[in-house]
């Protein structure tokens, strides 16, 4: 069994992938509805239930026709939500997120642990046990997949990661998980997954646009959509952290994007200029950065949409809509751009290491299973 695949951070296209995909959003779900949804013939939809049904991904819901009728009975098509399951975990600078969630994304459990920061290699032991032991609770299940989300620089064909803030350098945590889980396993870069989370663990997505998707809590990221897929770059994921920023309320003056998020920023201003944390001066000059930031790449980009997470962009008492403000002043496109917060609000991070373990599996159903 191969142990480390890379996540298939996209809308999958395969047969398959589009009959999961349209049972997963409309179900309970007739075989001729899923015919005109998917656009798919009669009798590809059968080929493809009856592999989706072998594989225990999808049954038949006979409980919920009324046998009254003349002919055949057709039966309606749901998720098996009940004997499936993924472990996810995503690792912050701060706090790891552990998950359990089923088939169609919906979380089952979740619990936060604080990160651990000494031997790298020992840390990493450490949370995919913690991982093993929540999946246990869960043996009633059968466990498909395992996912993690993190900061740094994910090799996501190896699942080794390297992450200066954790003082990680070339930890192995994809073979780690999958040891540990006994199960295939796919690691991603944190902001690329929660991106990838908006396309695949909501409706299905339209396809045809462009788009970036930022985060900001105690770290900054962003990521690329093009299309229904996010964009991975060969080379890893690029970084918003050092783009130059006026603070000079938060910072004293010129500094990082990176340097004006994260809840000790605002204790550090408050501190130094004898203001409370919840200053109008902290939280407003913190707004209009991030506003500004994301205003550059607007116009740089010209995207169709632009989703917005993390504690940052929700911090002030007015919520988005100072950051918004900012954003409107700074970009130079003369056409109007809401910001969208993302629709997973703070269970973010939840949603990061849910897909990761979910996104093979949305890919190409049949083929991710092979692994096994």
């Amino acid at each position: 069994m191969q142990t480390v695949i890379p996540a298939t951070l996209a809308v999958g296209t395969s047969p398959a992938a589009t009959v999961l995909q349209a049972v997963r959003v409309g179900a309970p779900i007739m075989r001729d509805a899923l015919a005109q949804v998917s656009g798919l013939s009669p009798a590809t939809i059968n080929r493809q239930v009856s592999a989706l049904t072998d594989l225990g991904f999808v049954v038949e819901r006979r409980d919920l026709v009324h046998h009254g009728g003349i002919g055949r009975p057709k039966y309606p098509l749901t998720l098996d939500r009940d004997r499936l399951c993924v472990a996810g975990m995503h690792i912050g600078a701060r706090r790891t997120l552990l998950a359990i969630a089923d088939l169609g994304g919906r979380t089952l459990y979740s619990h936060a642990v604080r990160t651990p920061h000494d031997d790298p290699d020992a840390a990493a032991s450490v949370l995919c046990a913690q991982v093993a032991e929540l999946a246990e609770r869960f043996s009633g299940r059968r466990l498909l997949w395992g996912g993690v989300a993190i900061g740094g620089h994910v090799d996501t064909a190896t699942g080794v990661v390297d992450h200066p803030l954790l003082g990680w350098r070339r930890v192995g945590i994809g073979a780690r998980l999958a040891d540990a889980l006994g199960v295939p396993v796919s690691v991603c870069e944190h902001v690329q997954a929660m991106a990838a989370a908006e396309l695949l663990l909501s409706s299905p997505h339209s396809g045809g646009d462009l788009g970036l998707f930022f985060y900001a809590r105690e770290t900054t990221g962003m990521a690329v959509t093009v299309d229904g897929r996010v964009v991975v770059p060969s080379r890893g994921a690029g970084s918003v952290a050092g783009v130059p920023v006026s603070a000079p309320v938060l910072c004293g003056g010129p500094a990082r994007f990176q340097d004006v998020v994260g809840v000790e920023v605002g204790r550090r201003a408050a501190v130094r200029l004898g203001l409370r944390e919840d200053s109008s001066r902290i939280v407003d000059e913190r707004a209009r950065i991030l506003g500004e930031v994301v205003a550059q790449f607007r116009d740089a980009v010209n995207p169709d949409s632009v989703v917005v997470a993390g504690a940052a962009f929700g911090a002030h008492p007015q919520g988005l809509a100072p950051v918004q403000a900012a954003f409107d002043a700074a970009s130079a496109i003369g056409w109007p751009l809401e910001l969208t917060p993302s629709r997973f609000g703070l269970s973010v991070q939840e949603s990061a290491a849910i897909v990761v373990a979910l996104s093979v599996i949305y890919a190409d159903p049949v083929a991710a299973m092979s692994v096994h």
